[in-house]
């Protein structure tokens, strides 16, 4: 838990954004080790007796999160092999449904680089009332629907995520909000996520820009446009769908699969720019002063939210949800998490030797690629290798199974790459064989399978 005084200063950051963002009301909360360690609310809901302030049981609209419940539904069928990544979405929904996008593969779909469309054709469907699957694909996925090649860029496509909840529905045969409610709610009690709004609820506002007035924003069912924004939630519920998001799995999906949905697939970026902002399989991701976080923002007319978890041990979590159709600013969550680490600094577990069997340390210490050294490691249970003279990326592998031996890249050069221990007469590691590349426990080991030989005459002074 957290002393007084971080309670404090993270109200004090809730309060001066509040201000002076002009919010009618903002709730907010921060996780670290999957526990909600702070929660905050200031303003109020609404206006007269529907306001009151608001807390961590009070739902507001979660509009793109909804999208993470989505992929995470989709990747379900992925994982139980009903579909795959590379499956055009024409397959599961047929042509007609699914328009010009029909060639648009689901992987594209869920990282945004299908080229589709950002939003309908008309009318602005996040302030009007929706429409069936079959209405959309007519006036919204014509040929005209491509705004890129797909696959070339990042593209923002809210259709694109309408069309990945027609695939939940086609699947299971039910809606799409039945799916994820039994799939995901249920089991990870998130009992005050719903479609429509149930109090105690805010309402939405729009904040004129220069005078202290309110506007009441409208809320409908979204149609089929629904799937990509279409939730209303708590801060409470956010932190139990962070902490599963966050590795608590529940079961629910493979650890394997919530690391793939954090992989960069694509990044978006504004001209001249570096990047600080891309996308996995339904995970925004973001990378400020060097920390990476994952997660998601939404908003929809009223309303304006932010999940953001620390990519790192303890996986710090800001959640943010306020009923102004600006919102607050863009370094909210960024704050409450730098205020957090800042006042309680994270520690990290004790330290415990482990057992590590003969074969792996077989294959630990120093090898060479050519004469390049490197150094393998095994700690903490993730064997890493990193060049010893240079400023490299490491690259992590984990074990591929089979009981040989074999290792498999996970990141850096060398991911997705087998590792394999090349044995001598005698049964020793003679060498690694990665990707090809073979690592010697000497530079151009002579005794070594080395491609092309070794010079006989081995290394001398003479370069004749």
């Amino acid at each position: 838990m957290i002393d007084d005084r971080t309670h404090r200063v993270l109200d004090a950051r809730l309060a001066r954004e509040q201000a002076e963002q002009r919010l009618p009301s903002v709730a907010a909360g921060t996780l670290r080790d999957g526990q909600l360690v702070w929660t905050g609310g200031r303003g109020r809901t609404g206006s007269g007796t529907d306001g009151f302030p608001p807390d961590a049981a009070t739902q507001y609209r979660a509009g793109s999160i909804t999208k993470t419940f989505i992929a995470v539904a989709v990747l379900r069928l992925r994982d139980a092999g009903r579909l795959g990544l590379s499956d055009p979405i024409g397959a599961h929904l047929g042509p007609d449904a699914a328009g010009s996008a029909a060639s648009a593969t689901i992987g594209q779909l869920l990282s945004h680089t299908s080229g589709l469309r950002a939003e309908t054709a008309s009318p602005w469907w996040e302030r009007t009332d929706g429409s069936a699957l079959a209405e959309l694909a007519g006036t919204s996925l014509g040929p005209e629907a491509a705004r890129f090649r797909p696959g070339r860029r990042h593209h923002y496509s809210n259709v694109g995520y309408g069309l990945l909840g027609a695939v939940l529905e086609a699947h299971h045969d039910r809606p799409w909000h039945e799916v994820i409610g039994s799939e995901l709610f249920k089991p990870l009690g998130m009992n005050r996520t719903t479609t429509r709004p149930a109090a105690p609820h805010a309402t939405g506002y729009a904040v004129h820009p220069h005078a202290d007035l309110l506007l009441p924003e409208p809320e409908h069912d979204a149609g089929a446009m629904a799937p990509a924004g279409q939730l209303w939630t708590t801060v409470g519920d956010l932190a139990a769908w962070a902490r599963f998001l966050a590795g608590d799995d529940a079961g629910l999906l493979a650890p394997d699969t919530l690391a793939e949905m954090r992989e960069p697939i694509s990044v978006s970026e504004s001209a001249g720019q570096p990047w600080t902002a891309g996308y996995g399989l339904g995970l925004a991701l973001w990378n400020i002063d060097g920390t990476r976080y994952y997660g998601h923002t939404g908003s929809m007319p009223g309303f304006l939210a932010v999940l953001q978890i620390t990519d790192a041990p303890g996986a710090d979590t800001a959640i943010a949800m306020c009923n102004s159709t600006t919102g607050f600013g863009r370094s909210l969550g960024t704050d409450l998490l730098s205020l957090l680490a800042e006042c309680e600094p994270y520690t990290l577990p004790e330290w415990m030797p482990g057992d590590v069997s003969a074969d792996d340390l077989a294959l630990l210490g120093r090898w060479y690629w050519g004469p390049a050294p490197f150094t393998l490691q095994l700690v903490g249970g993730t064997l890493t290798m990193a060049r010893d003279d240079s400023n490299a990326s490491v690259s992590r592998f984990r074990r591929d199974g089979g009981g040989d031996g074999r290792w498999r890249g996970v990141d850096g050069y060398q991911a997705g790459e087998p590792l394999i221990p090349v044995r001598a007469a005698d049964g020793a590691v003679a060498a690694l064989d990665i990707g090809s590349f073979l690592f010697t426990r000497t530079p151009y080991d002579p005794a070594a399978p080395v491609p092309g030989g070794v010079d006989p005459a081995g290394w001398r002074a003479d370069p004749a």
